[in-house]
Protein backbone atom coordinates (compact mmCIF):
# COMPACT_ATOMS: atom_id res chain seq x y z
CA UNK A 1 0.00 0.00 0.00
CA UNK A 2 1.21 3.36 -0.74
CA UNK A 3 1.11 6.54 1.66
CA UNK A 4 2.48 9.96 1.52
CA UNK A 5 4.89 10.77 4.14
CA UNK A 6 6.12 13.89 5.05
CA UNK A 7 9.48 14.15 3.00
CA UNK A 8 7.63 12.80 -0.16
CA UNK A 9 4.45 15.47 0.86
CA UNK A 10 7.34 18.80 0.43
CA UNK A 11 8.77 17.02 -2.68
CA UNK A 12 5.04 17.39 -4.33
CA UNK A 13 5.29 20.53 -2.65
CA UNK A 14 8.64 21.65 -4.32
CA UNK A 15 7.57 20.11 -7.54
CA UNK A 16 4.46 22.44 -7.41
CA UNK A 17 6.33 25.32 -6.55
CA UNK A 18 8.56 24.50 -9.64
CA UNK A 19 5.16 24.27 -11.65
CA UNK A 20 3.87 27.75 -10.33
CA UNK A 21 7.47 29.44 -11.30
CA UNK A 22 6.96 27.75 -14.69
CA UNK A 23 3.53 29.13 -15.23
CA UNK A 24 4.44 32.87 -13.79
CA UNK A 25 8.18 32.51 -16.92
CA UNK A 26 5.18 31.48 -19.67
CA UNK A 27 3.51 34.56 -18.54
CA UNK A 28 6.58 36.66 -18.72
CA UNK A 29 6.48 35.20 -22.88
CA UNK A 30 9.03 32.24 -22.10
CA UNK A 31 7.86 28.67 -23.01
CA UNK A 32 6.21 26.32 -20.21
CA UNK A 33 7.98 22.86 -19.69
CA UNK A 34 5.48 20.09 -21.62
CA UNK A 35 3.16 18.67 -19.11
CA UNK A 36 4.34 15.52 -17.71
CA UNK A 37 2.63 12.27 -18.31
CA UNK A 38 -0.42 10.95 -16.44
CA UNK A 39 0.03 7.44 -17.22
CA UNK A 40 -1.05 6.41 -13.67
CA UNK A 41 -4.65 5.87 -12.46
CA UNK A 42 -3.48 8.23 -9.69
CA UNK A 43 -2.39 10.94 -12.14
CA UNK A 44 -6.26 10.45 -12.95
CA UNK A 45 -7.69 10.69 -9.58
CA UNK A 46 -9.79 13.46 -8.31
CA UNK A 47 -11.70 14.53 -5.42
CA UNK A 48 -14.84 16.63 -6.04
CA UNK A 49 -14.92 19.22 -2.37
CA UNK A 50 -17.13 21.97 -1.27
CA UNK A 51 -16.29 23.75 1.95
CA UNK A 52 -15.67 22.02 5.44
CA UNK A 53 -18.85 21.09 7.31
CA UNK A 54 -20.96 22.11 4.45
CA UNK A 55 -22.55 18.65 4.15
CA UNK A 56 -23.42 18.16 7.53
CA UNK A 57 -27.02 18.55 7.28
CA UNK A 58 -27.59 15.53 5.00
CA UNK A 59 -25.27 13.48 7.16
CA UNK A 60 -27.20 13.77 10.00
CA UNK A 61 -30.51 12.79 8.43
CA UNK A 62 -28.86 9.87 8.03
CA UNK A 63 -28.42 9.23 12.50
CA UNK A 64 -24.29 10.78 11.53
CA UNK A 65 -23.79 13.63 14.17
CA UNK A 66 -20.90 15.70 14.91
CA UNK A 67 -20.19 17.01 11.80
CA UNK A 68 -17.30 17.06 9.57
CA UNK A 69 -14.25 19.60 9.90
CA UNK A 70 -12.14 18.11 7.03
CA UNK A 71 -11.05 21.39 4.38
CA UNK A 72 -10.74 20.24 0.61
CA UNK A 73 -7.08 19.94 0.61
CA UNK A 74 -7.00 17.78 3.75
CA UNK A 75 -9.00 15.51 1.56
CA UNK A 76 -6.83 14.74 -1.00
CA UNK A 77 -3.99 14.45 1.39
CA UNK A 78 -6.11 12.35 3.25
CA UNK A 79 -6.96 10.17 -0.35
CA UNK A 80 -3.59 11.09 -2.20
CA UNK A 81 -4.76 12.03 -5.30
CA UNK A 82 -3.57 14.77 -6.61
CA UNK A 83 -6.24 17.01 -8.32
CA UNK A 84 -9.44 18.72 -6.80
CA UNK A 85 -12.45 19.92 -7.97
CA UNK A 86 -13.56 22.71 -5.87
CA UNK A 87 -17.74 23.60 -5.86
CA UNK A 88 -19.20 26.81 -3.96
CA UNK A 89 -22.11 25.46 -1.88
CA UNK A 90 -24.00 27.73 0.68
CA UNK A 91 -21.99 31.24 -1.27
CA UNK A 92 -19.24 30.15 0.44
CA UNK A 93 -16.41 30.29 -0.45
CA UNK A 94 -17.33 34.06 -0.62
CA UNK A 95 -17.07 35.72 -4.19
CA UNK A 96 -13.77 38.41 -4.11
CA UNK A 97 -15.45 41.67 -4.50
CA UNK A 98 -17.55 41.12 -0.49
CA UNK A 99 -14.01 40.68 1.38
CA UNK A 100 -11.84 43.56 -0.44
CA UNK A 101 -10.72 44.34 3.24
CA UNK A 102 -9.29 40.77 3.74
CA UNK A 103 -5.22 40.72 3.13
CA UNK A 104 -5.84 37.77 0.87
CA UNK A 105 -9.37 36.59 -0.13
CA UNK A 106 -10.65 33.29 0.82
CA UNK A 107 -10.34 32.19 -2.87
CA UNK A 108 -7.00 33.05 -2.83
CA UNK A 109 -6.52 31.58 0.73
CA UNK A 110 -7.84 27.94 -0.53
CA UNK A 111 -5.75 28.19 -3.75
CA UNK A 112 -2.62 28.67 -2.08
CA UNK A 113 -3.61 25.14 0.18
CA UNK A 114 -4.01 23.78 -3.14
CA UNK A 115 -0.44 24.53 -4.69
CA UNK A 116 1.10 21.04 -4.14
CA UNK A 117 -1.96 19.60 -6.44
CA UNK A 118 -1.25 18.66 -10.19
CA UNK A 119 -4.43 19.75 -11.41
CA UNK A 120 -7.94 22.33 -9.96
CA UNK A 121 -11.24 23.19 -11.03
CA UNK A 122 -12.88 25.90 -9.88
CA UNK A 123 -16.66 25.56 -10.40
CA UNK A 124 -18.74 28.45 -12.04
CA UNK A 125 -21.93 26.77 -11.27
CA UNK A 126 -21.78 25.14 -7.59
CA UNK A 127 -24.35 23.45 -5.81
CA UNK A 128 -27.95 23.85 -6.63
CA UNK A 129 -26.81 25.22 -10.17
CA UNK A 130 -26.32 28.73 -8.18
CA UNK A 131 -23.79 30.88 -9.52
CA UNK A 132 -22.92 31.45 -13.70
CA UNK A 133 -21.21 33.78 -15.58
CA UNK A 134 -21.08 36.65 -12.88
CA UNK A 135 -18.57 34.01 -11.47
CA UNK A 136 -16.37 33.08 -14.11
CA UNK A 137 -14.45 36.60 -13.82
CA UNK A 138 -13.22 35.92 -10.36
CA UNK A 139 -12.05 32.08 -11.41
CA UNK A 140 -10.23 33.45 -14.11
CA UNK A 141 -8.57 36.25 -12.19
CA UNK A 142 -7.53 33.73 -10.21
CA UNK A 143 -6.59 31.01 -12.42
CA UNK A 144 -3.83 34.21 -13.68
CA UNK A 145 -1.96 34.18 -10.78
CA UNK A 146 -2.28 29.89 -10.24
CA UNK A 147 -1.43 28.07 -12.88
CA UNK A 148 -2.24 24.09 -11.83
CA UNK A 149 -5.98 26.27 -11.96
CA UNK A 150 -6.91 23.95 -15.52
CA UNK A 151 -10.34 24.52 -15.57
CA UNK A 152 -13.99 25.42 -14.52
CA UNK A 153 -16.27 22.76 -13.32
CA UNK A 154 -20.41 22.85 -13.55
CA UNK A 155 -22.39 21.07 -11.21
CA UNK A 156 -25.62 20.66 -11.01
CA UNK A 157 -26.41 22.10 -14.59
CA UNK A 158 -29.73 21.91 -15.30
CA UNK A 159 -32.07 23.52 -13.12
CA UNK A 160 -35.84 23.84 -11.64
CA UNK A 161 -36.35 20.47 -13.53
CA UNK A 162 -39.89 19.41 -13.45
CA UNK A 163 -42.21 17.29 -15.65
CA UNK A 164 -45.01 19.15 -18.03
CA UNK A 165 -46.75 17.00 -20.18
CA UNK A 166 -44.05 14.02 -19.90
CA UNK A 167 -41.60 16.91 -20.95
CA UNK A 168 -38.67 18.04 -18.74
CA UNK A 169 -38.50 21.87 -18.43
CA UNK A 170 -35.49 22.11 -16.20
CA UNK A 171 -33.18 24.86 -18.06
CA UNK A 172 -29.83 25.19 -18.12
CA UNK A 173 -27.72 27.60 -15.62
CA UNK A 174 -25.79 28.61 -19.38
CA UNK A 175 -26.74 28.87 -22.64
CA UNK A 176 -24.52 27.53 -25.83
CA UNK A 177 -24.02 31.23 -26.71
CA UNK A 178 -22.87 32.17 -22.99
CA UNK A 179 -20.19 29.00 -23.11
CA UNK A 180 -18.69 29.87 -26.13
CA UNK A 181 -18.44 33.15 -24.57
CA UNK A 182 -16.60 31.41 -21.83
CA UNK A 183 -13.93 30.01 -24.22
CA UNK A 184 -13.10 32.78 -25.82
CA UNK A 185 -12.61 34.62 -22.32
CA UNK A 186 -10.35 31.83 -20.93
CA UNK A 187 -7.96 32.26 -24.44
CA UNK A 188 -5.79 35.14 -23.00
CA UNK A 189 -4.40 32.96 -20.04
CA UNK A 190 -2.22 31.39 -23.24
CA UNK A 191 -2.83 27.55 -21.36
CA UNK A 192 -5.30 25.29 -22.04
CA UNK A 193 -8.27 25.16 -19.78
CA UNK A 194 -11.18 22.67 -19.87
CA UNK A 195 -14.79 23.13 -19.30
CA UNK A 196 -16.32 19.90 -17.00
CA UNK A 197 -20.06 19.17 -16.26
CA UNK A 198 -22.19 16.98 -13.85
CA UNK A 199 -24.82 14.52 -15.78
CA UNK A 200 -26.39 12.15 -13.51
CA UNK A 201 -27.14 8.91 -14.61
CA UNK A 202 -30.79 8.74 -14.25
CA UNK A 203 -30.85 11.93 -16.45
CA UNK A 204 -30.08 9.64 -19.52
CA UNK A 205 -32.31 6.63 -19.56
CA UNK A 206 -35.60 6.83 -21.25
CA UNK A 207 -37.46 5.73 -18.70
CA UNK A 208 -36.70 8.67 -16.50
CA UNK A 209 -40.28 10.38 -15.30
CA UNK A 210 -38.85 13.83 -16.41
CA UNK A 211 -37.77 13.30 -19.43
CA UNK A 212 -39.63 10.14 -20.88
CA UNK A 213 -40.32 10.72 -24.66
CA UNK A 214 -37.39 13.49 -24.67
CA UNK A 215 -33.93 13.51 -25.14
CA UNK A 216 -31.81 13.76 -22.02
CA UNK A 217 -31.51 17.64 -20.84
CA UNK A 218 -27.96 17.99 -21.91
CA UNK A 219 -28.59 16.33 -25.03
CA UNK A 220 -27.87 18.78 -27.84
CA UNK A 221 -24.84 20.22 -25.54
CA UNK A 222 -22.66 17.71 -24.86
CA UNK A 223 -20.39 18.87 -27.28
CA UNK A 224 -19.85 21.95 -26.04
CA UNK A 225 -17.96 20.35 -22.56
CA UNK A 226 -14.24 18.93 -22.75
CA UNK A 227 -15.51 16.50 -19.62
CA UNK A 228 -18.54 14.92 -19.17
CA UNK A 229 -18.94 13.16 -15.06
CA UNK A 230 -21.44 10.81 -14.58
CA UNK A 231 -22.86 10.32 -11.26
CA UNK A 232 -25.18 7.96 -9.85
CA UNK A 233 -27.42 9.54 -7.66
CA UNK A 234 -28.48 6.29 -5.80
CA UNK A 235 -26.44 3.69 -4.16
CA UNK A 236 -29.40 1.09 -5.17
CA UNK A 237 -28.81 2.05 -9.04
CA UNK A 238 -25.00 1.30 -9.22
CA UNK A 239 -25.78 -2.34 -10.06
CA UNK A 240 -26.37 -0.97 -13.29
CA UNK A 241 -23.35 1.38 -13.80
CA UNK A 242 -22.14 -0.73 -16.82
CA UNK A 243 -26.15 -0.06 -18.69
CA UNK A 244 -25.95 4.40 -17.15
CA UNK A 245 -22.45 4.60 -18.80
CA UNK A 246 -23.15 2.63 -22.09
CA UNK A 247 -26.43 5.33 -22.48
CA UNK A 248 -23.88 8.55 -21.78
CA UNK A 249 -21.89 6.44 -24.22
CA UNK A 250 -24.54 6.90 -26.98
CA UNK A 251 -25.03 9.69 -26.89
CA UNK A 252 -21.65 12.00 -26.46
CA UNK A 253 -19.72 13.60 -29.29
CA UNK A 254 -17.04 11.36 -30.54
CA UNK A 255 -13.79 11.10 -28.50
CA UNK A 256 -15.40 13.05 -25.50
CA UNK A 257 -13.88 12.52 -22.10
CA UNK A 258 -15.50 10.98 -19.34
CA UNK A 259 -14.93 10.91 -15.85
CA UNK A 260 -17.01 9.19 -13.39
CA UNK A 261 -17.76 10.23 -10.07
CA UNK A 262 -17.98 8.16 -7.03
CA UNK A 263 -20.21 9.12 -3.82
CA UNK A 264 -19.12 7.53 -0.61
CA UNK A 265 -22.36 8.68 0.63
CA UNK A 266 -25.96 7.90 -0.47
CA UNK A 267 -27.37 11.24 -0.85
CA UNK A 268 -30.78 9.46 -1.85
CA UNK A 269 -30.78 7.02 0.23
CA UNK A 270 -29.44 8.79 3.57
CA UNK A 271 -26.52 6.61 4.41
CA UNK A 272 -23.36 5.74 3.54
CA UNK A 273 -22.89 3.61 -0.14
CA UNK A 274 -22.58 0.07 1.30
CA UNK A 275 -19.48 -1.69 1.23
CA UNK A 276 -20.29 -3.95 -1.70
CA UNK A 277 -21.80 -1.51 -4.19
CA UNK A 278 -18.39 0.64 -2.79
CA UNK A 279 -16.50 -2.22 -4.16
CA UNK A 280 -18.39 -2.86 -7.00
CA UNK A 281 -17.73 0.88 -8.41
CA UNK A 282 -14.36 0.70 -7.25
CA UNK A 283 -13.66 -2.00 -9.68
CA UNK A 284 -15.86 -1.19 -12.15
CA UNK A 285 -13.88 2.27 -12.44
CA UNK A 286 -10.51 0.39 -12.61
CA UNK A 287 -11.58 -1.82 -15.50
CA UNK A 288 -13.19 1.02 -17.41
CA UNK A 289 -9.94 3.43 -17.18
CA UNK A 290 -7.27 0.59 -18.23
CA UNK A 291 -10.15 -0.18 -20.89
CA UNK A 292 -10.26 3.79 -21.78
CA UNK A 293 -13.76 3.84 -21.61
CA UNK A 294 -13.55 6.45 -19.08
CA UNK A 295 -10.85 8.72 -18.51
CA UNK A 296 -10.75 9.99 -15.24
CA UNK A 297 -12.08 9.17 -11.70
CA UNK A 298 -13.25 11.64 -9.24
CA UNK A 299 -14.43 10.37 -4.94
CA UNK A 300 -16.95 12.73 -3.76
CA UNK A 301 -15.71 14.20 -0.85
CA UNK A 302 -14.05 16.02 1.77
CA UNK A 303 -16.64 16.47 4.36
CA UNK A 304 -17.55 12.55 3.97
CA UNK A 305 -13.89 11.02 4.80
CA UNK A 306 -13.89 11.86 8.84
CA UNK A 307 -16.85 10.32 9.86
CA UNK A 308 -16.25 7.14 10.17
CA UNK A 309 -17.58 5.94 7.04
CA UNK A 310 -16.70 2.25 6.09
CA UNK A 311 -17.20 3.31 2.30
CA UNK A 312 -14.56 6.62 3.17
CA UNK A 313 -11.73 4.26 3.78
CA UNK A 314 -12.51 1.59 1.64
CA UNK A 315 -11.73 4.35 -1.30
CA UNK A 316 -8.46 5.21 0.50
CA UNK A 317 -7.52 1.99 1.03
CA UNK A 318 -8.26 1.11 -2.97
CA UNK A 319 -6.66 4.23 -3.97
CA UNK A 320 -3.36 3.14 -2.32
CA UNK A 321 -3.93 -0.24 -3.98
CA UNK A 322 -4.45 0.37 -7.32
CA UNK A 323 -3.30 4.00 -8.03
CA UNK A 324 -0.04 3.28 -9.27
CA UNK A 325 -0.99 1.06 -11.64
CA UNK A 326 0.12 2.21 -15.68
CA UNK A 327 -2.21 2.99 -18.11
CA UNK A 328 -2.25 0.97 -21.30
CA UNK A 329 -0.70 3.57 -24.03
Amino acid sequence: MEHVNRREFLARSAAAGAGMAAGCAARAGQDAPPPRPRDTIRDRLWIFTVPAGCDDDWYEQGGVRGGSRMTPAEGAFYLNVPNLILVRNQERPPLPHLEKWRAKTTFEQYALSFRPLDRVLWSVVGSSGAGGMRELGPVLQLARQYPNISGIYLDDFIVNARPRDGRNVGQPALQPGELKSVRERMKPLNRPMEIWVTLYSHELLPEHRHYRGCDPPLANFLGLFDVLTLWTWSSDELKTLDQRLAALEAIAPKGARIALGMYVWDFDGKKPVPLDVMKHQCDLARQWILEKRIQEIIVLGNTGLDLGLPSAEYAREWIARVGGERIPG
